[in-house]
């Protein structure tokens, strides 16, 4: 659910390597402590052509789209947005930016990454990436149909739309090369547990647990798959975060430390999709990450105090233990949402967006210096 979004290369040569490794360790932390030198980011990003973030997914980076389909699962009003541009609500689920937004920044093109669904979205914004993404979705179909939102293979046929306007701004040519140096993220799979597995009886009746996890990475694969068809070469793939500390969890399951049982399906699940994605770069051209949201959320639960954090059991709105979506409508929230980890009871605050995109651009960066 909760992201960025690096890129695997091939060793084509030690400066490309280089440029490239040194562009995803810079890309965010300019935003974040204004030691580093935009302009010289910015730069290294244009020589690499990253200039381009297609995103798929739920809420974690659903920046609007839910705001344009007939479905209950949207957050277009406060206290959703009121630390956005203006104060404005945007159908993103926090305070403010999600972590796609601050790449986007960084690189220097765009400072959010627009919903494609918005009718007010400029087509001369087009090269430089939308967000397909839709609140409550999941790998799974059924998941997305639960809730009237955007499935995974729906995402993917207005990718195909965003060709067609692409081509029809670009060229052929000029789109399919953006595409191909564009990255592509995938977030998503907390719902498929939350509001499918555990909620509604269907899926436990096919599948047991394991069986279903395999079930919802075949699904990835076959979303990956048609990917790379239709042009896409740079993948990252966002893991599940630490289900069990989010305050909802913590209250439905009436504990006040994370529940265990809930984090171990999470690990597990990211285990497996690891796995697949492995498999998939050595039978595939693909460059693949896998970003490990599970363990930056879980290192700032467990760390506060070196993210200047201190609220990490509940969430900014409301109560904090219970209120999301539209149950966050018009409540009052906390004074600091800097120092909380969560926003709602769900959903992260835009400084742990911050945090999480931080440190999964360090780490990968590292992996890609070895």
């Amino acid at each position: 659910m909760h992201q960025t979004w690096p890129i695997m290369v091939e060793k084509k040569g030690t400066l490309v390597i280089a440029e490239l490794a040194l562009l995803l360790l810079l890309l965010l932390l300019p935003l974040l402590s204004g030691a580093l030198d935009i302009v010289k980011v910015r730069e290294i990003a244009a020589r690499n052509n990253v200039t381009c973030i297609l995103v798929f997914g739920d809420s974690s980076v659903d920046s609007g789209n839910n705001n344009f389909i007939v479905t209950t699962i949207k957050s277009n009003f406060l206290p959703y947005g009121k630390d956005f541009f203006n104060g404005r609500p945007t159908g993103r689920f926090s305070n403010g930016r999600l972590a796609t937004d601050f790449i986007a920044d960084a690189i220097g093109y765009t400072k959010t990454i627009p919903a494609f669904l918005d009718p007010n979205l400029k087509l001369e914004d087009l090269p430089h990436g939308a967000s397909f993404a839709s609140a409550a979705s999941g790998y799974d179909d059924f998941t997305a149909n639960i809730s009237s939102v955007l499935s995974l293979p729906r995402q993917l046929k207005y990718l195909m739309h965003y060709k067609v306007k692409l081509r029809k701004l670009v060229g052929h040519k000029r789109a399919e090369d953006i595409i191909r140096t564009a990255v592509f993220v995938i977030s998503m799979g907390t719902n498929d547990f939350l509001q499918d597995y555990y909620l509604d009886p269907t899926r436990p009746k096919q599948f047991t647990v394991e069986e279903y996890q395999n079930y919802l990475v075949s699904c990835m694969a076959n979303a990956i798959q048609k990917m790379h068809r239709l042009g896409g070469t740079r993948l990252a793939v966002v893991g599940v975060p630490p289900l069990g500390c989010m305050p909802l969890v913590k209250t439905i399951m009436d504990t006040t430390t994370c529940a265990e049982n809930y984090n171990k399906l999470a690990s597990s699940l990211n285990s497996k999709i690891q796995e697949k994605l492995e498999a998939i770069s050595t039978t595939s051209r693909m460059k693949i990450a896998f970003v490990d949201a599970y363990g930056i959320i879980q290192n700032a639960i467990n760390n506060p105090a070196l993210y200047g954090l201190s609220e990490t059991s509940k969430g900014c709105c409301g109560t904090g233990t219970i209120e999301f979506g539209d149950s966050c409508r018009g409540l009052e929230t906390c004074t600091d949402p800097e120092k909380y980890v969560f926003w709602d009871a769900v959903h992260p605050t835009e400084k742990m967006y911050k945090i999480l995109a931080e440190e999964a651009i360090k780490a990968l960066a590292q992996k890609l210096l070895v």
